[in-house]
């Protein structure tokens, strides 16, 4: 039973509706459709393939298909066109009526939708990115007492290499058989520190073209990306938050936004080494991963493919 196999370390009582649910085997003699994966990247590569060649919709969170060439790397609000890839991923790889789709790194969510709204009205070349990850991200039992009490840890293994290179395909274009990156500059350092949940990032960015302070605030308070078009249930009515405040956001006090769905930005400033810069929330276990994957499969079910 899940009760048992389960570690429930959350601050309600674990749902009755999973409780009695049975564990099964992860093997693909599953009575559903689709299948939703939150495995090891190790081993997650082989298992989402044996699912989607069976005939199963894989919604991976793990990272292990995400930069493959013929698999979408989805933020709903952000690039929803690009799971018109699904057509040429199920021929190459003979699925019948199976494919993998994976939502991104639980840093790259947040630093792409904000990024994309930018873009598109200004264009974007550069971004510096300066990430401080809470340590929930790192699962049960997570990260040591003795190494994050009264520490930060500078470095997360492949976290940067992951947002350097995610960033650029998720806002890219779908060309027809295949996805063209954005072309912009990213580089990113990434640190653990001792809070529960709430990823916050410190970004400075280089626009294409001159924007004042005002004129990104509102276009990022006015974004709502593809959400409206396609009324998807557990989407936030607004995907990115704008606080004015110069002591916000704060993982305590913002990482429920929004049903712990929407980015919290703030700090929005004239930046003097690249054009501006900005604090950005997420909650690193809802927007970043569960919800992530949840709201990518709500938008698979509206675009018609189950």
């Amino acid at each position: 039973m899940y009760k048992d196999a389960c570690k429930w370390k959350l601050d309600v009582p674990m749902p009755d509706s999973v409780r009695h649910l049975n564990v099964s085997p992860t093997i693909p003699e599953l009575n559903c459709r689709v299948v939703f994966s939150a495995v090891s990247s190790p081993v997650a590569y082989e298992i989402e393939e044996l699912f989607a060649s069976n005939g199963y919709i894989v919604v991976s969170n793990a990272s292990a298909h995400r930069m493959e060439p013929d698999i979408p790397l989805i933020i709903p609000e952000v690039n929803p066109d690009h799971l018109n890839i699904i057509n040429q991923q199920k021929i190459k790889r003979n699925y019948d009526r199976g494919f993998i789709v994976t939502n991104p790194n639980c840093s790259t969510i947040p630093l792409a939708m904000v990024l994309a709204p930018v873009k598109e009205h200004f264009g974007i070349s550069k971004a510096i990115v300066t990430t401080l990850q809470a340590i929930s991200v790192a699962g049960y039992p997570g990260v040591p007492a003795l190494d994050i009490f009264d520490n930060i840890i500078p470095n997360i293994k492949n976290e940067e290499e992951k947002i350097e290179s995610e960033t650029p395909k998720i806002l890219g274009k779908y060309g027809g058989d295949r996805f063209i990156p954005y072309e912009i500059d990213i580089s990113a350092k990434v640190h653990r520190v001792a809070v529960c949940d709430g990823h916050l990032l410190s970004v400075s960015v280089k626009t294409s073209r001159k924007a004042d302070i005002e004129e990104i605030k509102k276009i990022l308070k006015g974004f709502s990306g593809y959400i409206g078009v396609y009324n998807l249930p557990g989407a936030p009515e607004k995907p990115i938050i704008v606080r004015n405040e110069m002591d916000r956001p704060q993982p305590r006090l913002d990482r429920n936004a929004g049903n712990g769905m929407s980015v919290v930005v703030g700090r929005i400033q004239l930046c003097s080494v690249l054009d501006f810069k900005m604090s950005i929330l997420v909650h690193n276990t809802i927007r970043d991963a569960a919800g992530a994957a949840i709201l990518n499969a709500e938008l698979i079910k509206a675009k018609g493919y189950v």
